[in-house]
């Protein structure tokens, strides 16, 4: 069914419709008249959670990246003068923006958000498509005389130039990529030439009504085509490339989008500040969208729930819900949004890893939570993958930390092809355990060589029996100690505990050693003695040696108490040479009656009592 066309007689400016930078406020003034009202935002889109929708703003000479899900700006990346279209390699690794007023265009890396080349190009070009296989980019210039560049992917540089005779005001390639169809702006004529991106040449021309907006069907077989002056959509039968439907829209229609199912049509209306939407089976329009000032580019969301336009007068970009066709979220942009172009990978993001911390062994298994990671394939920890990848939702993986050397790794995540930093998780070496010590006993004096036994054992720092550390220890391997027992103050039960990096062994029964008083020995030389008859005491010069026999060593500062009988006779202290000697009296009674002497030594915490016996010999 043809519909009759508008009768408009504004007239389109041809490459002035594109603002100059030195009138734009006149310009935006005539257009606006009073400033539109933003609309509230609505609810974030969940069909295609993340998806970046990138924004070209002529007058900020930047592309904003925007989160579809939350309407935020994820990044602002400076690119050239006057930027007007941007279009996204299949892979979403790079997107192309046409610098209308720089005569370039700027190469996005998406990964970085950052501008990874510039590439010179004929003057004001605005258009741009690429290639089904991402091997090409296609970018139609206005400036006289008019052309479409050829960009080669590969080399970012021009591979071809197609001359025209009139204006390019828009392009699009055909599902295979076979087809470039190029509305032409001739006035008072225009057409849209078929082109064979093989060889570049002119297959055919369909005249059309001043084109500014085109747009290819899902399954190839239509084209639909704006006509800017007289406010219809020419479609076109690209079987036989003629047009076989008029349809009336909105006043000065320029961008067309086709929803993916290729059901509807929808048509930025640039003076009307509406979008039309046309039922593609029925070449009718069916509803009018109001949206902001001055829409220009408009953009089907690929899951078909949601169209997005970019309103170049109110600086926003419209999100139309395609079951109600209503405007659900108006989204700030930069200045003079025009150009849209939405990708299919989504940006993951971490936020959050825990625990944050775990044994060199690995083992651990790690929570990450963020957003969009949905298709992680892959977490690593300083580079080395991480077993049991589990994506539980969009917001939560698992991951087994694989074994490291003690220290911080730094963990990135990988989703739909795009890495991104998970934060830092450090390894720690684990505590020690002590299991066993053999002997588990040994002299106060210390020396004896105790085995330990346990785990995690290597990089031991101290080895301590008690509260005392030995100075003297081997890390023999990860499972055993030598050390070397010290001195102790006193007999009794201690537990050993060893130190490393990790963090020092618990208390443990099996490691409790026993400290035993030491053996000490008396020794004492019979003494000689004269008894005058009729004496009745006597006065005794006595000694003794104490000697430590577990050392071999005299023991100094003890007291030695000497007897004859039961009769005290004198105490003394033992000097450095471990020797008692004191003199004292003595009935000659009780010396006939026992002829011999006692040195007793009552022990201390760190020896066990003696005492030895000698005899007291009369002579004349």
């Amino acid at each position: 069914m043809t519909l009759a066309t508008g009768s408009s007689t504004t007239k389109r400016p041809g490459r002035l419709r594109h603002l100059r930078r030195g009138a734009k406020a006149a310009l935006a003034t005539a257009v606006l008249g009073a400033a539109v009202a933003v609309l509230p935002a609505g609810a974030a889109h969940a069909a295609s959670p993340g998806q970046l929708i990138y924004v070209a703003n002529r007058y900020d000479d930047s592309v904003t990246a925007v989160d579809s899900a939350s309407g935020a700006a994820v990044a602002t990346i400076p690119v050239g003068t006057g930027p007007s279209d941007v279009a996204l390699t299949p892979d979403d690794s790079q997107a192309y923006v046409t610098n209308y007023e720089g005569d370039s265009v700027s190469v996005i890396d998406t990964a970085t958000h950052t501008v990874a080349a510039t590439i010179p190009v004929g003057p004001s070009p605005m258009p741009v498509v690429v290639s089904p296989d991402g091997a090409r980019v296609y970018v139609a210039h206005m400036g006289s005389p008019g052309g479409v560049e050829v960009i080669d992917t590969s080399s970012l540089t021009v591979a071809a130039t197609l001359p025209l005779s009139g204006y390019p005001s828009m392009i699009a390639l055909s599902p295979d990529g076979g087809r470039l169809y190029i509305g032409i702006t001739d006035p008072p004529n225009g057409s849209v030439a078929v082109v064979d991106t093989a060889s570049l040449a002119v297959t055919a021309t369909v005249p059309v009504a001043d084109p500014a907006g085109i747009a290819v069907s899902p399954d190839g077989t239509r084209l639909y085509v704006s006509g800017y002056n007289n406010s219809t959509i020419s479609v076109i039968n690209t079987a036989t490339n003629t047009v076989i439907a008029t349809v009336t829209v909105g006043s000065q229609p320029q961008r067309i989008a086709v929803t993916p199912d290729g059901g509807s049509v929808y048509v930025s209306n640039w003076t009307a500040n509406t979008v039309s939407v046309i039922d593609a089976g029925t070449n009718t329009m069916t509803a009018t969208v109001p949206v902001g000032a001055g829409p220009a580019a408009v953009l089907a969301d690929p899951d078909g729930s949601r169209v997005y336009v970019a309103n170049a007068f109110s600086n926003t970009m419209s999100v139309i819900d395609t079951a109600t066709r209503t405007v659900i979220a108006t989204v700030p942009t930069g200045s003079r949004p025009y150009g849209l172009a939405i990708g299919k990978a989504v940006l993951p993001a971490v936020t959050t890893l825990a625990p944050d911390h775990g044994p060199t062994a690995g083992g651990t298994t790690v929570t990450l939570t963020g957003t969009h990671l949905t298709g992680t394939t892959t977490v690593t920890f300083d580079g080395t993958p991480a077993s049991g990848v589990t994506v539980v939702d969009d917001t939560t993986v698992t991951a087994v930390a694989p074994p490291h050397t003690a220290g911080a790794a730094d963990v990135t995540l990988t989703a739909k092809g795009r890495t991104v930093p998970a934060g830092s998780y450090t390894y720690q070496v684990p505590a020690p355990t002590v299991t066993g010590i053999a002997p588990a006993t040994g002299p106060v004096a210390g020396g004896t060589i105790v085995t330990l036994t346990g785990s995690d054992l290597a990089g031991a720092t101290a080895v301590t029996f008690g509260t005392t550390p030995t100075t003297s220890f081997h890390v023999d391997s990860d499972t055993q100690i030598t050390a070397t027992a010290p001195a102790a103050s006193a007999a009794g039960p201690v537990d050993i505990t060893v130190t490393t990096p990790g963090g020092t062994s618990a208390v443990v029964t099996a490691g409790r050693y026993a400290y035993t008083k030491d053996t000490a020995k008396l020794t004492a030389s019979p003494l000689l003695l004269s008894i005058t008859p009729g004496q009745l005491n006597i006065n005794l010069n006595l000694s003794a040696t104490l000697t430590d026999i577990t050392t071999g060593k005299p023991v100094p500062g003890a007291t030695i108490k000497f007897t004859v009988g039961t009769t005290t006779v004198c105490t003394a202290t033992t000097n450095a040479a471990g020797t008692a000697t004191c003199t004292g009296p003595c009935p000659v009674t009780t010396v006939l009656l026992n002829l011999g002497y006692t040195a007793t030594y009552t022990g201390s915490p760190t020896l066990e009592p003696t005492s030895v016996t000698a005899g007291l010999i009369r002579i004349g």
